[in-house]
């Protein structure tokens, strides 16, 4: 159906963005077998939609029986990728020269926060400690207060879960030509670093202050913010470009001795203060039907559990129920090889017998 039918996919479950990346390549198509450990989850979800399109085998990886069925099913598969500490699956005797024995061309993915090598491999973390580390943490927040708690997206699914798909597709393309397999080392840290390369770019050419709250992208400028409507709802405005803001000011009756201090940070204080009082005039709804369908880069902040109603996401069908479940469709859209989600969240060793009955050892 999608664009990756006929790759096969093996997950060694874990949290989070290890089940997300397998979520994406059962939406694009491929069939991922989630290998579930015996007895309880990782992390009691009655809903888990990382796990929609799966099928899912359940194996106690520390027997000789589970370890005879996995290195089995790898036998099968085109790659396979694993998010635990460095060495966990060398223990088992499922590393990557093990499996290599059984399939040379196998692509064997390794997520973790540090990386497999350096100082703090072997030790616990989580996203924020990744995005510390990165500098990432370090940009997110309102001037003179310590960094903002952001949700676990940019080291955990951007800079983890989508690096490893990423990864896993440079290597599978590889593979087709060389014959051969690798192992890729996806680290949170390197991710989230990557997705910061702007930022870089930014400071080196003398347009990011080294602090917080009062650059260009992070909430310092008026003309990039979030602001409060009279109604205690919330909207977004991202004019940078000066043909935007203009637009921007005569939609809204502002003077047009604004744009004289557009790209002045000495100003933005000033002008941010009077722009949330300019948005507290008005409700959420009343500025969206003078601003919506403009080039004034403006947009209502939409709980995420109330996205799926906008008008906009409904044309592109951007959410779609599953099982009664509403929920973001695969993305991105593909011309010809479209894809879709096959199923609903993969019940915990829910095939374990058809898939054992596959793999001739039932």
């Amino acid at each position: 159906m999608g664009p990756l039918s006929g790759y096969r996919i093996i997950e060694v479950v874990g949290i989070g963005p290890g089940p997300f990346a397998g979520m994406m390549f059962a939406d694009m198509g491929a069939e991922v077998i989630a290998v579930d450990r015996a007895g309880p989850g990782l992390l009691a979800l009655s809903v888990d939609i990382n796990r929609r399109g799966k099928r899912s085998i359940e194996l106690d990886l520390k027997s000789e029986d589970g370890k005879t069925a996995f290195l089995k099913l790898c036998e099968t598969a085109d790659a396979l990728f694993e998010g635990f500490r460095p060495g966990v699956m060398e223990k088992l005797g499922l590393g990557p020269d093990e499996i290599a024995a059984v399939n040379p061309k196998l692509v064997y993915g390794r997520m973790t926060g540090w990386g497999q090598t350096g100082p703090l491999a072997e030790t616990a973390g989580h996203d924020i400690n990744y995005i510390a580390l990165s500098g990432a943490l370090h940009a997110v927040g309102p001037a003179g207060s310590p960094p903002t708690v952001p949700l676990n997206l940019m080291a955990d699914y951007g800079g983890g879960g989508m690096m490893l798909a990423f990864g896993l597709v440079c290597a599978l393309l590889e593979a087709q030509k060389s014959g051969k397999g690798q192992t890729i080392d996806v680290s949170m840290v390197e991710g989230s670093s990557a997705l910061m390369s702007l930022f870089h770019s930014l400071k080196e050419s003398g347009l990011w202050a080294p602090k917080r709250g009062a650059n260009l992208l992070d909430g310092g400028a008026h003309f990039y913010g979030t602001f409060e409507t009279s109604d205690g709802e919330f909207v977004s405005l991202g004019a940078i470009e000066p043909q935007f803001m203009q637009l921007f000011v005569e939609k809204t009756g502002l003077d047009a001795t604004w744009m004289q201090n557009h790209m002045n940070p000495a100003e933005w204080p000033r002008l941010k203060a009077e722009l949330a009082d300019l948005l507290k005039t008005k409700t959420s709804s009343q500025w969206q039907t003078l601003l919506d369908g403009t080039d004034a880069c403006f947009a209502p902040i939409l709980p995420f559990w109330e996205a799926h109603k906008h008008p906009h996401n409904k044309a592109r069908k951007s959410f779609v129920e599953v099982d009664g479940l509403m929920q973001p469709a695969p993305t991105p859209k593909f011309s010809r090889t479209e894809p879709e989600i096959s199923s609903g969240p993969a019940k915990k060793g829910a095939d374990t017998e058809a898939i054992l009955q596959e793999l001739g050892l039932k």
